[in-house]
């Protein structure tokens, strides 16, 4: 019978200064725990994907990194799959937990409005929203939302050509952004608040959390959604697809391998 691991896709911003001796504590735990994965740690916070091999080791993990006091309201998506989808357990320390290269973005007092993922479908069917993608262009290939815009992007730092290029001179729309687990589209959200789009809006917890909450007969997803380990993507029961894997769990598409939620 087929072990079952168990999943969190997590992320928070918060300011922590002492993110380095945050890492070697977790660093510590992890082995301990069987967690494997990855997590990106810097002075804005935490990112990543980590995976145990019960419900119990994860949730003794989770708390470990929720003792840290900017860390307790930690945005956590979990799943389950029956295979191990990381090869190995990493922490790094990095300049942003999701690379913009933008200075001056604070999501933690920029960011535009959460909508939950029960009252999503309601504001990307307003005609009134734009619907935007803060993926990149591969992982939109996967899937996306129904009438979304595919920026075309070849990674996150793209993103803010994108709003210069084609959204600056458009300040009066309201937008509405979505990625994977919420991190990227809130950090956007921030970029576009700074540049004087005011109305913006973005999915809380992501595609996850909407796939996870949204019953499949009420779904605007089409497709599905790309998830950076070895799942490669998963169906609207948050399963992985065989369609984007084969059984010795190697990738099929040629993709970057990175933390981004």
């Amino acid at each position: 019978m087929a072990q079952t691991w168990h999943i969190a896709a997590l992320y928070r911003f918060a300011h922590l200064p002492r993110y380095a001796a945050l890492a070697k504590r977790l660093r510590l735990a992890g082995p301990r725990l069987g967690i494997q994965g990855t997590l990106l740690l810097a002075e804005e916070g935490i990112n990543g994907t980590i995976a145990a091999p019960s419900r119990e080791q994860l949730a003794e993990y989770l708390l470990i990194i929720r003792r840290e006091k900017p860390l307790r309201r930690l945005e956590i998506k979990l799943a389950q799959c029956d295979f191990c989808p990381f090869k190995r357990f990493k922490i790094k320390l990095k300049p942003e937990i999701v690379t913009f290269r933008q200075p001056g973005i604070d999501p933690l007092t920029q960011a535009g409005a959460y909508v939950e993922p029960e009252d999503w479908n309601a504001l990307i069917d307003d005609p009134d929203v734009l619907l935007i993608d803060t993926r990149n262009h591969y992982e939109v290939e996967v899937g996306k939302f129904k009438g979304a815009v595919d920026p075309g992007t070849e990674d996150f730092v793209g993103f803010a050509d994108f709003v210069k290029q084609q959204l600056e001179a458009n300040q009066q729309r309201k937008v509405a952004m979505y990625c994977t687990g919420g991190i990227r589209c809130e950090k956007a959200s921030a970029f576009l608040r700074q540049k004087g789009i005011d109305e913006v809006y973005h999915l809380h917890g992501g595609i996850l959390k909407y796939l996870e909450s949204v019953p499949a007969s009420h779904s605007r997803w089409e497709g599905e959604c790309f998830v950076f380990d070895y799942r490669v993507a998963v169906d609207h029961q948050l399963q992985p697809t065989k369609k984007w894997y084969i059984d010795d769990k190697s990738y099929l598409p040629a993709r970057k391998s990175q933390a981004n939620t």
